[in-house]
């Protein structure tokens, strides 16, 4: 795929990147181990001052950051302004919370001291998707260098200049040279890359394939990966449920980045006693929704992002509705110039059919009924992947019975799922491994050392002598 920014809203090529060579790209790995060698040795004062003028930057240029995603990947501005402004919150809170996270633990045994430290690992590969351009890469790069690695980034080849933004904030808000760097180089580069023996660990969000590849070429090195991949949400709707608050929350949680995310509620599985009256609100407020050009405030839903996912979401949903879904709204490409869907439900559902078996990135809801409480966790549940989920009741005993038996990484109840850097972040089975954010996140790629120190008047008595 060539490096290009594409306008998705128009189909016109903005502009053209040469990719790196393989010189230049090891000329930056050179430079990212060597910098390494000093910057880990920083303090997390002087960690947390560049981190806290990172999070400035992205709240003083937020709108042109904002500008520059929707150009590149064609969300609503208003939506990118505020992906800008949750990247300043993820800087902050790692800023002000990571010399915390990651203190010494001691741990009483035998020994005068003994104690758990953290300690970077090195240089960390970062293979990012375009969804969100910046929110991927600052939630791992704000742990990743306050934990005092440092980050090379290989992002989506359909946002480039997204990714030399970032790179640009960074050095400007103080970090030394090569903490975090920017290599524009296709999806073929990133074997020779994890083959380097200066790329110590690797993160990747992205598809299920494109987790099995990097897990197994790593896995060839010995290298430690997290891996965010795909979803396919459950949206839970029992009878006590908020129909009002479930329905309005359901079309965002569809629609939210038009379509175009891994945590987008994509099953709406509805108890039968109160389903068709939710069918009812959100058809109508699915087809409410104004689909047009993302940079115009009173878009609702702009283009997918290439004109590819345009086509593969067509083909999934005339595949699933020639097998026998039913469509309730939408169902076709947009007219005209750009890589535009309408947004879209499907019922009746075969469970052979792409729409069932396969995650749909794009804004295409899939209506699910279930007879009770038993009937839609088996549905929910019916799935290869288990990243996040979500459950609509008022009855506590039926949250807690859906929170235990959900298989995924996070279970919202009356709520739509979302990250937050206070709480980890990843899934279960083809959704992944490992956690971003929070502690768990921070964590993810240090060496955890046990420490045991003993006083001068002789050993103590060591567990392993026994």
């Amino acid at each position: 795929m060539p490096i290009q920014t594409i306008n998705p809203a128009t189909g016109e090529t903005l502009r053209t990147f040469q990719a790196l060579t393989d010189a230049e790209v090891d000329e930056r790995l050179e430079r990212a181990a060597a910098t390494f060698q000093a910057y880990r040795h920083t303090s997390f004062a002087e960690r947390s001052r560049w981190m806290a003028r990172a999070a400035a930057i992205l709240e003083e240029e937020k709108d042109a950051l904002g500008r520059l995603m929707t150009t590149e990947m064609g969300k609503p501005l208003a939506a990118a302004v505020a992906e800008a402004e949750k990247c300043a919150w993820a800087c902050r809170f790692y800023a002000d919370n990571a010399e915390r996270l990651l203190a010494d633990e001691p741990v009483e045994t035998g020994a005068a001291r003994s104690f758990i430290r953290y300690l970077p690992m090195g240089p960390v590969l970062a293979i990012m998707p375009w969804n969100f351009p910046l929110w991927q890469v600052f939630r791992f790069a704000a742990p990743a260098l306050m934990a005092g690695n440092v980050g090379v980034l290989k992002h989506a080849s359909n946002v480039p200049q997204c990714a030399l933004a970032i790179e640009d904030i960074f050095r400007r808000a103080g970090f030394p040279d090569g903490a975090f760097q920017t290599l524009l180089v296709g999806s073929e580069a990133v074997a020779r890359i994890l083959d380097d023996p200066r790329i110590r660990a690797a993160t990747l969000t992205g598809s299920t394939p494109a987790g099995q590849s990097v897990a197994e070429r790593a896995g060839r090195n010995l290298k430690k990966t997290v891996l965010e991949l795909g979803g396919s949400d459950p949206f839970i709707v029992m009878p006590s449920a908020d129909l009002d608050a479930a329905a309005v929350t359901a079309v965002k949680a569809r629609t939210i980045n038009n379509g175009q995310s891994c945590i987008a509620a994509k099953r709406f599985i509805v108890h039968a006693g109160v389903a068709d009256e939710f069918e009812r609100r959100f058809v109508r407020a699915l087809e409410a929704l104004r689909v047009g050009d993302p940079m115009d405030p009173g878009t609702d839903v702009g283009p997918l992002a290439t004109a590819a996912i345009r086509d593969e979401v067509d083909e999934q949903v005339r595949r699933s509705v020639e097998m026998g879904a039913r469509v309730l709204a939408g169902g076709a490409r947009g007219a005209g110039p750009g890589f535009y869907y309408a947004p879209t439900i499907l019922a009746d559902i075969p469970r052979d059919s792409p729409a069932y078996l396969e995650e749909v990135f794009g804004p295409v809801a899939l209506l699910h009924r279930a007879a009770d409480a038993g009937e839609a966790l088996r549905l929910a549940n019916d799935t290869v992947f288990g990243l996040g989920s979500s459950v609509w009741t008022r009855d506590e005993q039926e949250a807690d019975f859906f929170i235990r038996g959900i298989e995924a990484g996070m279970t919202y109840v009356n709520a739509m799922v979302a990250s937050d850097p206070r709480l980890p972040f990843g899934g279960v089975k083809q959704s992944g491994y490992g956690r971003e954010l929070a502690a768990f996140g921070i964590r993810e790629f240090v060496n955890v050392k046990t420490v045991w120190m003993e006083g001068g008047e002789g050993p103590a008595r060591h567990p392993a002598a026994e």
